[in-house]
């Protein structure tokens, strides 16, 4: 009998699934992430209401597999990991992830059309478990589950006050919700975009979202970023929507990495998450940095890695990342991982340190 085959080895090689208006003057901090869950739970997403649900979390003692006692990673240091589940049917497929400025309460969404909120819970500077977390369905402009007109594959989330953009890979598309009104129950109205977005490849387009605040360039702006939605050049097309400075903008794709999200640190530099997929040499995942002032219409941007990682670190689809500063002055990186609802891949989330 041939030995069995383990999670990593399958993940290697068979994650195919690795598959991305009007703005206001000023971007605001992110307080979409506020109001606590409360209500029972049924498995699934089976009602346009919020329900509470439980969320087991194992912890991730190390991240390199194969030297546990290593923490540096580039220019990050891990702190600490989760590997998440949950009886819930609809929990997975976690694509993006936004922190209060605390880094505990947040809200994440499901490529699903679903939201997830709730609490981070740590002990010391490691994260230990999810607390109050609470379950819904996204709606449309109809106040029906968006999943009721077959849009799926929302893979991208920005949040700007009570605004909460999330784009909709499927149908190259991009939802704005007032969280003030009715918090998760809010129902999304589609926002005018540039029709390059409208003409990105299927299950290729915006999969990551990012709101310029004010005092920084761009301030005002929401920076949609293509899956891979390659220009002439092959590089990957991104748009600026909103703001002053409208239009289109490349960044230069290398080693066959596609992005799948972005972060703008306090600092103002621009991080983005990147993987990349193939049947030799499995799954890899990186973190770009990008000078956010290098970012106008027309430009071809790069910058350096900072970070990279194998199927030899504890990784997975990483596809959310986000970033806060402790009371310490320590920069947090928090990136969540999409398991695609496959019993070979998991929902993890990590955290690191930025070493600046």
């Amino acid at each position: 009998m041939p030995p069995p085959i383990g999670r990593r080895r399958l993940l290697k090689y068979a994650a195919a699934g690795l598959s991305v208006a009007v703005m206001p003057a000023v971007a605001a901090a992110q307080t979409a992430v506020q109001r606590p869950p409360k209500q029972a739970s049924p498995d699934e997403f089976t009602v346009s209401t919020p329900v509470s649900i439980e969320v087991n979390a194992r912890p991730l003692p190390s991240f390199d597999t194969r030297d546990r006692a290593r923490v540096r990673f580039g220019e990050l240091e891990y702190r600490s990991g989760l590997m998440l589940t949950s009886r819930f049917r609809g929990f997975g497929g976690l694509s993006g992830l936004r922190l209060d400025a605390k880094g505990e309460r947040f809200i994440a969404i499901s490529d699903k059309g679903g939201w997830f909120t709730g609490r981070i819970v740590y002990k010391g500077r490691e994260m230990i478990g999810l607390d109050d977390v609470e379950a819904s369905p996204m709606l449309g402009p109809d106040g029906k589950p968006i999943t009721s007109r077959g849009w799926f594959d929302t893979e991208a989330l920005a949040l700007d006050g009570s605004l909460a953009y999330v784009g909709l890979e499927r149908v190259n598309q991009i939802l704005r919700f007032d969280f003030a009104k009715g918090f998760t129950r809010a129902q999304g109205e589609l926002i005018q975009l540039p029709l390059g977005v409208r003409k990105l490849p299927y299950n290729k387009g915006i999969e990551a979202l990012v709101v310029v605040p004010k005092g920084l360039a761009l301030a005002g702006t929401l920076i949609a970023i293509s899956e891979r939605g390659l220009d002439a050049q092959g590089n990957i097309t991104a748009f600026l929507i909103g703001g002053k400075s409208l239009g289109l903008f490349s960044i230069r794709r290398t080693d066959n990495f596609d992005v799948s999200d972005a972060v703008l640190l306090p600092s103002g530099g621009l991080l983005l998450l990147e993987r990349k997929f193939s049947w030799l040499g499995g799954v890899g995942i990186r973190i770009r940095r990008i000078a956010l002032a290098s970012i106008v219409p027309g430009a071809v941007i790069d910058g350096p890695a900072i970070f990279e990682a194998d199927l030899g670190n504890e990784i997975d689809n990483m596809e959310g990342i986000d970033v806060h500063v402790t009371p310490e002055g320590e920069t947090v990186l928090t990136l969540v991982s999409d398991d695609n609802f496959s019993m070979i891949q998991r929902n993890l989330l990590l955290q690191f340190t930025l070493v600046e």
